[in-house]
């Protein structure tokens, strides 16, 4: 069978672009569960692979609307869960902020609620901001990664200690459970202390699927040993494709096939009939921009006050800044090549926070993920609509029957579950 490619759809109700929500017919908020529904019907039908929520465990006013004001990740998967039947369905939870027992239950729970596709980005949380709403000091970089590698370690353990035939329910004998077959875990490291098990038996798909986004070497070790799933920033051909071969290389020198990982770049399609329609559609968002949130963002990224630099001026040379380090080194890399100023680099990140924009007809659109497909840049992609619902019904309606016709994404699912949307194998319990 040929090789399919593989999207995903991050989904931020207010639209990727910091001013989708103001875009007409846009919705205007993260907090419509209808609409919501209806967003996730519309990429169900377009046979994505999965919805992603990404999550921010704080509140600014100045920052992305659907970061600010938003639903809790997991109890709206949990909704969307029952008015969908295929597509997978991933959130992101804190290892700086969370406990792997609470983790583990949580999207174990998901994944029997869904029939087997849930799926958890495992991130360090950046920002330090979000320090203050749980009472202890941000951790630096390294120690951030450090457990994350444990606390990912002892989630999976957590998700294998119960065999999937563990649960009898015989009544002729009363037995309801095989002890046998259910094992505590025992873990004591560095950082976290669980005997487990779970109260939950086996998932569907005896372990969700783990995602992961980290850019800097720590990050990209995490999703070389566990990930299914990676996300990247990128900005053009060149170095998605250089990310792309590292990565599958270092996920074989970690002992797994480089085919046990999905790449999937960020992209923002802004998608018209013509090249002109999508110019227009993409000029009128860059119209609605609020130039003090677009800084703030900028601000916050970098790590310092960026209104203290000309904008007319050259990118500073920044060094990398203890959180985001994907995005900025690909912003910076970007900058760099290409001679830009702080005003070019500031309506990058109005447009889509950073990740890439690829603006044109559908037939560019496609012509485009194609071609990063077939050249070994990509699995597929992630999809960042810039505005909800007619951003992506735009992408399902013109871009994948296109994608379709030649033979390089799914006409329908083949399976029920994300692993087998992904191609991946069903882990035993107790495997590595």
């Amino acid at each position: 069978m040929e090789r399919q490619m593989h999207l995903g759809l991050f989904l931020l109700g207010t639209g990727s672009h910091i001013a989708g929500w103001r875009y007409p017919g846009a919705c205007d908020s993260f907090q419509d569960l209808a609409a919501m529904q209806e967003v996730a019907r519309i990429a169900e039908r377009g046979r994505f692979d999965l919805i992603f929520l990404g999550d921010n465990l704080y509140a600014d006013a100045q920052a992305h609307p659907s970061y600010t004001a938003r639903f809790e990740p997991l109890t709206l998967l949990s909704a969307l869960a029952a008015t969908t039947s295929r597509i997978g369905l991933g959130a992101t939870a804190s290892t700086t902020y969370s406990d792997p027992f609470t983790v583990a239950r949580a999207f174990a729970s998901l994944d029997h609620l869904s029939g087997g596709r849930a799926a958890w980005n495992a991130v360090t949380s950046a920002s330090p901001a979000a320090s203050v709403n749980f009472g202890r000091e941000h951790p630096a970089h390294a120690e951030r990664y450090a457990v994350a590698e444990e606390f990912v370690a002892v989630v999976r353990g957590l998700w294998d200690c119960w065999d999937d035939d563990a649960i009898v329910a015989d009544r002729a004998t009363g037995r309801y459970i095989d002890a046998a077959k259910v094992r505590s875990l025992n873990h004591e490291g560095p950082h976290f202390k669980v005997k487990g098990p779970l109260n939950i038996g086996r998932s569907p798909q005896g372990r969700p699927v783990i995602l992961q986004a980290g850019g800097s070497a720590p990050g990209q070790r995490l999703a070389a040993l566990t990930a299914d799933v990676v996300f990247s920033v990128v900005q053009d051909f060149d170095e998605a494709q250089r990310q792309y071969a590292e990565l599958k290389q270092l996920v074989v020198q970690h002992g797994r096939p480089a085919d046990a990982v999905t790449l999937l770049p960020g992209v923002m399609p802004v998608v018209g009939r013509t090249d002109r329609e999508a110019l227009d559609r993409l000029a009128t968002l860059q119209g609605f921009i609020d130039g003090g949130n677009a800084m703030a963002m900028l601000s916050e990224r970098f790590g310092t006050d960026m209104r203290r630099y000309d904008l007319d001026g050259p990118v500073p040379d920044l060094p990398l800044p203890d959180s985001y380090h994907s995005f900025i080194r690909a912003m910076l890399g970007k900058a760099r090549r290409e001679g830009m100023t702080l005003r070019d680099l500031y309506n990058l990140v109005a447009a889509a926070r950073g990740h890439w924009v690829l603006c044109g007809s559908a037939e560019r659109v496609a012509d485009t993920l194609e071609h990063w497909f077939r050249q070994g840049a990509a699995d597929g992609f992630n999809v960042m609509p810039p505005y909800f619902p007619d951003g992506l019904s735009d992408f399902v309606d013109l871009v994948v029957p296109i994608l379709q016709d030649r033979g390089v994404f799914r006409r329908d699912y083949t399976g029920t579950t994300l692993r087998e949307h992904l191609g991946l194998p069903r882990p035993a319990a107790g495997a590595t």
